[in-house]
């Protein structure tokens, strides 16, 4: 996949983001010197497939409190979910699933999916009371029967488009 860089991003924020190592990133895209960035530069991901190849994406509107799984244009499913409360909101804007952790204890339920945005992600939960409602840190909780049928849906590199 391409990433294509901000401005304010750095390659170590880049690395981050997609749980790669600086180092893996830099070899991968024959970069010698990580400070040196450009705004527009296309940075490969090399760990995963090029979004553009997958023909799922989701949707997420955090106002309704939604996700909405497509093929393509199609709606395949809808799932209601959980957000972020005012001081800690989700996240807008396009992003990517780069991994995947089944069973990661604690709050995190029975599944979670890791976005291309350090410390957010699609996961299930302990407290499936919190589903429709703003409680979150600003992951996208869902319930744990959801986050495990989603998953078995989709492959990392799917797209993500999280909206007002």
């Amino acid at each position: 996949m391409i990433h294509i860089v901000k401005q304010g991003e750095s390659l170590s924020m880049i690395a981050a983001n997609y749980r790669l190592p600086l180092n893996q990133l830099m070899a991968a895209n024959n970069i010698m010197n990580p400070n040196i960035l450009y705004i527009g530069q296309r940075i490969n991901i090399p760990t995963l497939p090029d979004p553009d190849t997958i023909p799922y994406s989701i949707h997420i509107t955090v106002s309704t409190k939604r996700l909405v799984l497509k093929k393509g244009q199609q709606v395949v499913k809808q799932y209601p979910i959980a957000v972020g409360r005012m001081v800690t909101t989700t996240p807008v804007g396009d992003f990517v699933i780069v991994n995947r952790e089944p069973n990661p204890g604690g709050p995190f339920g029975a599944m979670w999916l890791s976005l291309s945005k350090l410390h957010y992600g699609i996961h299930g939960t302990n407290n499936p009371a919190s589903i429709g409602k703003a409680v979150s840190r600003g992951c996208i909780r869902m319930y744990n029967k959801d986050v495990l049928e989603l998953a078995s849906i989709v492959p990392n590199g799917t797209k993500v488009f999280i909206r007002p």
